[in-house]
């Protein structure tokens, strides 16, 4: 809700008070001087109040209101029916034990409603020139305003602004605006009392470390901080006033508050799952890229805990979690485990042509050279393109890696981490010439390092856990898990990736007993690969990408073996 200026004054009566267009409002005359002059229209007049009316104007309306003559303050304005009807409003809402109202004499500055309101006098002024009227003006006269409440001992004192206009009688009138209530108060926004809970008194990691300075979290702190606790005890909450701006588009309105009434309950510091020491190694590595956008994520495969994320540029999205990018060979984890449940064994005979085709276009590997000796185990570890495109044809059917991917690694369902996320994405194909692209992770799939981090972390542990950044929030559960004699293979096929594999050529290398699955994703219109990264090393697994950064081991792979060497430590 923007609070800089405010609209509540209208153009006519902008202009009245701040020299333009002339604005006429119908009151019927109250001065009994006869059946004729009851009825004659009431209007403002161009000429100002002098000095004396317009400070007897205001200081009448400011009494009569502060009296609880709500019926009679609204007289005293140039539109008593929506007068009345906002001051009973405020009144209800707000619920003042006592208001006092001072007039405080002429000012020169303007409420932010009629400062706003004053860029629209041109038109105004334009409007009355061609009519010939004169333009008419008004006098602004300030007031102080201190309410109480039976809850507080402490007053809501604030400054307001009022625009007093000369009337057709030779009486002043209070120009009617929202703004007259409070300065911040525009057309369409309610001022009430609400309840209100504290905010964390800070948010650290999850040893109580603070969190701040990390460039990647700033957005997540501020939403915490400006969150109230969801569901909190109604026992726990205080009261303030707040004023309500309408829902945008259909969300939530919007409210800033302007006054505490009763002080809510303090609120713990709230602990997340992330780990600062390793928070600060992957920033770090993400933005050690020479300037290439990339981004990172550890988890915690025992409990699914996010336990660092990283993404650079830290002021642009947050690819991370909302990156929505082909992850590459890093996907052949899912094929691999997709094959062997349909009875391929790591021992199979998988042949590595030179190329293949896919939906008329040629696919080739990172190695030159046919391999026809190339098992499962081979194809799995060299990352043979054309063996998991060839093999997956002949074994799988195009739904087959989409509901593994999402009933074993929990890809594709609808995960709650706390912070915004995109859900990995890959479709169900018509037929198995598109459906093949997608086993080696390119297609039309779409992920990102939180998806990938996290199928290393089930590769580690066994069981998805859903990743989540608050503990104590739902995970989300797969619908079943790997048989123990894939799970072992499975673990088996990353552990040789890293000892014989494309995944040993990362330097620094990986800690000892590491899984990891390098990929290189070729990008529509990009002349350099995004190089991918996934790899488990005890109770930590990390995935990372670097746009264009090429080959998997050459990029992606380092930033992730550093981040596990941090937290492998001791």
């Amino acid at each position: 809700m923007n609070k800089g200026a405010k609209t509540g004054i209208s153009v006519i009566a902008a202009a009245v008070l701040l020299g333009g267009g002339y604005g006429a409002y119908a009151l019927v005359s109250g001065d009994g001087s006869g059946r004729d002059a009851a009825k004659k229209p009431r209007t403002v007049v161009a000429e100002p109040p002098s000095p004396e009316l317009a400070a007897s104007g205001a200081s009448a309306f400011l009494d009569a209101w502060a009296k609880g003559d709500l019926y009679g303050a609204a007289k005293l304005t140039d539109d008593p029916d929506k007068a009345q009807a906002a001051l009973q409003a405020f009144q209800d809402g707000v619920k003042p034990s006592a208001v006092h109202l001072t007039a405080g004499g002429p000012t020169t500055a303007p409420s932010p409603a009629a400062s706003k309101s004053a860029s629209a006098s041109s038109s105004a002024s334009a409007s009355a020139s061609a009519t010939g009227s004169p333009a008419p003006t008004g006098v602004l006269e300030s007031f102080k305003a201190s309410l109480e409440f039976a809850e507080s001992g402490t007053p809501w004192n604030y400054n307001g602004v009022l625009g007093v206009v000369k009337m057709s009688d030779g009486t002043a009138a209070v120009h009617w605006a929202p703004s007259v209530i409070h300065p911040k108060l525009d057309a369409g926004e309610t001022i009430t009392v609400k309840p209100i809970y504290a905010a964390p008194a800070a948010v650290t990691d999850r040893k109580g470390k603070p969190l701040g300075g990390y460039p990647s979290l700033v957005g997540l702190l501020n939403q915490l901080k400006s969150a109230a606790p969801q569901g909190g005890d109604p026992a726990d909450a205080g009261s303030g006033v707040v004023i309500s701006a309408p829902a945008a588009s259909g969300g939530k309105a919007t409210d800033e508050k302007l006054f505490t009434v009763k002080e809510p309950k303090p609120v713990p510091n709230l602990k997340l799952t992330l780990d600062a020491d390793l928070q600060s190694a992957a920033e770090q590595q993400v933005t050690a890229q020479g300037g290439k956008p990339a981004s990172l994520v550890a988890i915690e495969p025992s409990s699914g805990n996010i336990l660092a994320y990283a993404f650079s540029p830290s002021n642009g999205q947050n690819r991370a979690f909302s990156g929505a990018t082909a992850p590459g060979s890093t996907m052949k984890v899912l094929t691999a485990a997709a094959l062997m449940e349909a009875g391929v064994t790591p021992t199979t005979a998988m042949p590595c042509p030179e190329t293949t085709m896919v939906t008329g276009k040629s696919i080739s590997n990172d190695e030159p050279g046919a391999h026809p000796e190339y098992t499962l185990t081979d194809a799995f570890i060299h990352s043979c393109n054309t063996s998991f495109i060839e093999k997956g044809k002949d074994v799988l059917k195009p739904s087959s890696l989409p509901s593994l991917a999402k009933d074993v690694f929990g890809l594709g369902l609808v995960w709650q981490t706390g912070l915004s996320n995109f859900d990995t994405s890959i479709p169900v194909e018509g037929n198995m010439a598109s459906a093949a692209s997608e086993f080696i992770g390119q297609g039309k799939i779409r992920t990102n390092p939180l998806a990938m981090a996290s199928v290393a972390a089930t590769v580690q542990s066994g069981v998805f856990r859903q990743p989540i950044l608050i503990p104590g929030l739902n995970q989300t559960k797969a619908a079943r898990d790997l048989s123990p004699e894939v799970l072992t293979s499975l673990r088996s096929l990353m552990a040789k990736t890293v000892q014989s594999g494309t995944a040993s050529e990362v330097k620094p290398a990986l800690p000892a007993g590491s899984g990891a699955k390098t990929g290189t994703a070729e990008v529509d219109n990009s002349p350099d690969a995004n190089s991918w990264f996934t790899a488990y090393s005890g109770n930590l697994a990390v995935a990372a990408e670097v746009q264009g950064g090429g080959h998997g081991s050459a990029a992606a792979g380092p930033a992730v073996s550093r981040v596990l060497a941090v937290g492998n430590k001791g």
